[in-house]
């Protein structure tokens, strides 16, 4: 053989053998890729185990022993214990009707099995942020089985809320106290779900007036329910309060992702609103017809013993529907939730009304008064509020503290006071405050909501004229801002508080859960069964803190 015939040997061998190196180097790494994924889902799943092991531990009766528990520092207080914990238990649609979903869809700690409904051609902003692609690239994407944005599509939770895991009410102890406690169901997502998403028909109804943050929760319930949950049917908004399921003049809407997209950054209600018009056959027969299967509810206490009573008409018929409510009273007297929506908003919205009656009361001369109405029927939450987050104001009269006018504790001569000591004074009133001298009217709103005396226009008159009998002359402003107050969009705190009331209500609608309301209690979010809710409602301000 030639030598130029055992080159070519020698560089075809070489080649072999270089081929193969390749492959099985190729081959190796797929192996050790292989066994990287299965050591990573192996660890995933122990992952969950020890979870869902760990909640069942902690929701049985037994529980973990405490002698094994590692002990906090600090001191052992013998004498302040909570030995009884009575939860106000939520009605659950599982005790009377069986699960729509199927046994394998349940929610997961890192995300759900199940995709979520298909994404629209030009979604919202922060879903396209998020992806990285237009609405179509996103779609074909989902359609042509790419795991990486399947992935991404899927909700993910850091944590998924056990058996009887609850919020103590009382949570201030000292020694003395009873040993007993009520405590609120926690909100938040579940394992097991009570609904298929594929067949949730959903419909939101806002009634009564306007509050800050209406758009937000109509906004974030929509989103929940067709991105958190892939739900595939219908979510119908309903126009004009409760009248709105029947009314032909006011025919319900069809929400989507791209129509709620920026309603949150307008005030007031997108849906519209009214009072009164609750009529429970028309509605139930609506919710039959249209198959819907969650209802969500935002209103104040009034709106709430209607959702209840709607509750009851669907188990009385047999419709597996759940009836959630979202609190909503701009005057804060929804009983035993921290805060309402749309609370902080006002409150900071009254600022302009009171700068702008410091600036009316020291620039009118003589004797400058400015006096401002603020809304606050039952309670004075806002005008407290409002009187303390300012600074200017000299006089604030509640519906809580009965209002003396003269002698050595009364309102006028303390204002006549002030403003002989810096030249004007500021007030602000409360619309429910003076019945106490002014009376109480018998006649009603559409709401069942008495009529207020006019404080404002009295506190204005009165002041006149106790400056006249000291021989003065009292320029006073009156400005009533009422209704501007409650019609400003949300603002970031109220956003954000929006947010997790809408999510929470989803959360638990899709559990099963129905009669209830969600709310925010010693600073978690919690599910409140609306008869407890209502009983006390609406709440009155502690006048001593």
């Amino acid at each position: 053989m030639s030598n130029k015939g055992k080159q070519d040997i020698t560089v075809i061998s070489v080649i072999f053998t270089l081929l193969g190196g390749i492959a099985s180097a190729v081959y190796v790494s797929r192996f050790l890729e292989k066994k990287r994924k299965r050591r990573e889902e192996a660890l995933e799943e122990a992952k969950l185990h020890a979870f869902y092991k760990l909640e069942t531990l902690r929701s049985s009766s037994t529980g973990v022993a405490p002698g094994n528990l590692n002990k906090p520092a600090g001191t052992l207080l013998t004498d302040v214990k909570i030995d009884e914990v009575y939860l106000w238990e939520v009605e659950h649609l599982g005790k009377k009707f069986k699960s729509e979903a199927p046994p394998s869809l349940v929610n997961h700690m890192h995300g759900v099995d199940y995709h979520s409904a298909s994404l629209p051609e030009n979604p919202p902003t922060f879903l396209r942020a998020l992806s990285g692609m237009s609405g179509a690239d996103l779609q074909t994407s989902l359609h042509e089985g790419d795991d990486t944005i399947k992935k991404e599509s899927k909700t993910h939770y850091n944590k998924l809320i056990g058996v009887n895991e609850c919020i103590i009410a009382d949570i201030v102890r000292r020694p003395g106290y009873a040993s007993t406690s009520k405590a609120f169901v926690r909100a938040g997502p579940r394992r097991n779900l009570h609904f298929n998403p594929k067949t949730v028909n959903a419909a939101i109804v806002t009634c009564g007036g306007l509050c800050p943050g209406l758009n937000n929760v109509i906004r974030e319930i929509t989103n929940s329910l067709i991105f958190m949950y892939g739900v595939k049917g219908k979510v119908y908004g309903i126009r004009g309060g409760y009248k709105g399921f029947y009314d032909p003049e006011y025919p319900p809407v069809i929400l989507t992702p791209a129509i709620v997209e920026n309603i949150h950054h307008g005030g007031g209600t997108v849906l519209s609103s009214s009072r009164g018009g609750f009529d429970l056959d028309k509605i139930v027969a609506f919710i039959e017809k249209m198959r819907i299967k969650q209802l969500y509810v935002i209103g104040g206490d009034g709106t709430h013993r209607g959702a209840f009573t709607i509750h009851e008409g669907c188990l009385e018929k047999g419709l597996n529907v759940a009836v959630a409510g979202i609190p909503k009273t701009i005057d804060n007297d929804v009983d035993h939730i921290d805060r309402s929506f749309g609370f902080q908003s006002s409150v900071e919205a009254a600022q302009d009304a009171i700068r702008c009656a410091k600036t009316e009361a020291a620039c009118n001369l003589p004797n400058g008064v400015g006096i401002v109405k603020l809304m606050g029927r039952s309670a004075g939450f806002i005008a407290a509020y409002a009187t303390l987050g300012s600074g200017d104001v000299d006089l604030c009269l509640l519906p809580e503290v009965p209002i003396v006018l003269e002698g050595e504790i009364g309102c006028l001569p303390h204002l006549y006071k002030r403003v002989k000591q810096k030249g004007y004074a500021v007030v602000v009133v409360a619309e429910g405050a003076g019945e106490d001298i002014l009376g109480t009217s018998v006649e009603t709103d559409a709401s069942g909501n008495k009529k207020l005396p006019a404080i404002g226009e009295f506190m204005k008159k009165a002041t006149e004229e106790y400056f006249k009998k000291q021989g003065e002359t009292a320029t006073v402003k009156y400005i009533d801002p009422s209704y501007m107050i409650r019609s400003v969009p949300a603002n970031a705190a109220d956003s954000l508080y929006c947010m997790q009331l809408a999510q929470n209500a989803v959360h638990g609608a899709m559990a099963g859960f129905t009669g209830f309301s969600v709310g925010l209690c010693k600073n978690k979010m919690v599910f409140l069964p609306i008869p407890q809710l209502v009983a006390t409602s609406p709440r009155m301000m502690n006048n001593r803190g």
